[in-house]
């Protein structure tokens, strides 16, 4: 059976989508006004016609999901959004182009955004807490993940040249820090973007600019190994920006600007490429700087953020493309340079809409 989601023209927009929960009005969703400004390119330096490319391709690749086994449907209406949330400032519960999100066993919501500062929030919307990261003067970071099994929240950040873990409440854990020292030498790091921990511990992290690479460490933070230089060829990279762990501990990562997906065995002497897929456009299937990842509930599919082409990709694990989500804009199911999406333990995706300054959920 195949399922169409409707991405509809501004010319028949329905009216507002129906919110399951009332989220706070401090954080709740204001559109920004529609200038050129706001309208135009932005960071990476993408063309002024990126736009325009992308809502095309977002109306003619309306989503279709094929059945592929082992892939579970969710619960919910797929495409369907019941909760917009999130607004631009500077006070609790506001975002300043927010730049990572990861989420932890009780789906509480952790986001990092320009300011340097890192906000948890209930899975509706609610901010409970909120710290700063030591310096920002030189740069923000650009990656989070939750390590559940250590109760960490890992922190890349990126112009600090180090790794900082934190207690899901915000205390600084020094002794855990990885790096520090700019470098291409073992655990030196260039601009590091995103860590994950696997089943026994260790520590993996990708970087780029001096060296686009992924390195291993021990639990203990001992470096192990590393792979990867800057190119295009299997097995190199050219900024690895997100990575993912699977219940293999195969490494999953968005080589984000040859615009593909790499998957790597990693438990040998040396790491294995498992597979790799992807191809730069704007058709479902293909890529424009996948920027961030999520896997299924069973490693059974993986969500890509495609900060390129505003939209959310479900693929198999084998990159074919099964649902395509969003399009260029800033009303409710359309996104603004998004970077990052994560999947709750009820099957629901929350999609860091990053330059519209707010947060999306959507069952996909």
């Amino acid at each position: 059976m195949r399922r169409i989601i409707h991405l509809f023209l501004p010319a028949e927009r329905p009216g507002p989508i129906a919110k399951t929960m009332q989220t706070p009005a401090a954080n709740r969703y204001v559109p920004p006004p529609q200038t050129p400004q706001s309208a135009g390119a932005a960071s990476l330096g993408l063309p002024s016609r990126r736009k325009f490319v992308g809502q095309l391709a977002a109306i003619a690749s309306a989503a279709v999901a094929l059945p592929v086994a082992g892939c579970i449907d969710p619960p919910g209406a797929s495409g369907a959004v019941d909760l917009v949330w999130g607004r631009r400032g500077l006070s609790e519960g506001r975002f300043q182009k927010p730049r990572a999100i990861a989420i932890d066993a009780e789906d509480q919501l952790y986001i990092v955004d320009t300011t340097g500062r890192i906000q948890v929030f209930s899975a509706d919307g609610e901010y409970l807490r909120g710290w700063k990261t030591p310096d920002a003067t030189n740069g923000r970071p650009t990656g989070l993940q939750v390590d559940d099994a250590s109760r960490r929240l890992l922190v890349a950040d990126t112009h600090y040249f180090q790794l900082l873990s934190y207690s899901l409440d915000g205390d600084l854990i020094e002794s855990e820090t990885l790096g520090g020292t700019q470098g291409t030498g073992p655990g030196e790091f260039s601009f590091i973007t995103d860590a994950v921990r696997d089943s026994a511990g260790n520590y993996y992290t990708g970087e780029y600019s001096d060296i686009d690479r992924i390195q291993k460490f021990s639990p203990a933070g001992e470096f192990l190994m590393q792979w990867g230089s800057t190119g295009s060829e299997p097995g190199q990279f050219v900024r690895p920006q997100s990575l993912a762990i699977d219940r293999r501990d195969h490494l999953w990562v968005a080589d984000s600007c040859n615009h593909r997906i790499q998957v790597f065995e990693t438990s040998g002497p040396e790491p294995t490429l498992v597979r790799a897929w992807g191809e730069f456009g704007h058709q479902p299937g293909q890529l424009y700087y996948p920027y961030g990842i999520t896997l299924g509930e069973e490693s059974d599919c993986i969500y890509v953020c495609e900060y390129g082409n505003d939209r959310i990709q479900k693929f198999d694990l084998d990159g074919r493309s099964l649902e395509v989500w969003g399009r260029s804009g800033h009303a409710e199911g359309e996104l603004f340079q998004p970077w990052g999406v994560v999947r709750d333990s009820r099957g629901r995706l929350h999609v860091l809409d990053s330059n519209n300054n707010r947060v999306q959920r959507v069952w996909l």
